[in-house]
């Protein structure tokens, strides 16, 4: 058999004799690790230290910075204000007038007004124009004159004819187109109103008695009572209310009336006296029905408009 050769001597699976050594950077990541381990313990222990010495109570203190809060720079710069830089306003600064400076310069004189820039007081008031006391009446010829041409002596004599004719014939017209005076007075030939009638004088009215009048017929019917013992078995009514009293029954009935005047028509009062448990009441029942369905549509408006009713029986 052919010899094998190994390179690591025939010491594969096992230990080398000599010494194990760390590689560089595995170190200084071990120190590293072991740096911070050690500083996170310590932090952990100073500040447990200084929270179980800490005063609960303590109130912290603010201090003051030191020096002022805000400085005004030495040239601020920008342009002089107009109350700035007067001699007047270093007195009130300082308590001492300025010096006086090498230039003095006089503010600009002020604008004055114009003319027009006047009060109104001071203002001319406007002159008006005398008004005439009454409008020249424009006389108008009775007749315009005809101009007459310059013609010959043979037909100075016709023109001169035609004209004074012309001229008779304008004045006639002019006088028969002259307006005539109005009379006030409208003659009887005008169709109209002859005569205008003037109302009649209002009597006299008694307007005490009117208002009782119309009280009156306002006023509702008196109620009449039913007794309820003549009333037969199996009537039908309505019931409204119970009270204590056949007064409060009655009152009841006067505002029911008042404010369901409509429904009330043509029906009858009827206070029917009762007890229960040893206490004695008056029922307050309207009369006036045909059959039960009569006394159910009653009952049915009132409940409507937030009244108490219900349909009875006499027994």
């Amino acid at each position: 058999m052919a010899s094998i050769h190994y390179r690591d001597g025939g010491a594969a699976g096992h230990e080398a004799d000599g010494p194990h050594v760390m590689a560089p950077v595995s170190r200084w990541v071990s120190l590293a690790g072991a740096a911070t381990s050690v500083a996170l313990i310590a932090g952990l222990a100073v500040w447990g230290y200084k929270l179980a010495v800490r005063d609960v109570t303590g109130v912290p203190v603010i201090r003051a910075m030191e020096g002022p809060a805000r400085i005004a720079p030495e040239d601020p710069g920008g342009d002089l204000a107009r109350h700035v830089g007067l001699s007047v306003n270093a007195v009130a600064a300082h308590g001492l007038a300025a010096p006086v400076p090498d230039q003095v310069m006089l503010a600009p004189r002020d604008q004055g007004l114009s003319d027009e820039d006047m009060t109104m007081a001071a203002l001319a008031p406007l002159e008006r124009a005398e008004e005439p006391a009454s409008a020249p009446e424009t006389v108008m010829p009775a007749a315009m004159p005809v101009p007459v041409p310059d013609l010959p002596e043979e037909q100075d004599a016709v023109t001169r004819a035609l004209a004074e004719a012309m001229a008779e014939d304008n004045a006639a017209a002019t006088t028969d187109a002259a307006p005539e005076p109005v009379s006030e007075v409208i003659p009887a030939s005008v169709p109209g109103v002859v005569r205008s009638p003037r109302p009649l004088a209002r009597p006299a009215r008694d307007l005490a008695a009117e208002t009782a009048a119309a009280a009156q017929v306002a006023a509702p019917a008196a109620a009449v009572d039913v007794d309820a013992a003549s009333l037969a078995e199996g009537t039908r009514l309505a019931q409204i209310g119970a009270f204590d009293s056949p007064d409060l029954a009655r009152a009841e009935w006067d505002r029911v009336v008042a404010q369901f005047g409509a429904l009330m028509e043509g029906k009858q009062r009827v206070i029917q006296e009762a007890s229960s448990g040893g206490r004695v009441f008056y029922r307050l029942r309207v009369h006036g029905f045909d059959d039960l369905a009569a006394a159910r549509r009653f009952c049915a408006a009132l409940v409507a408009e937030q009244a108490n009713c219900i349909p009875a029986a006499v027994r």
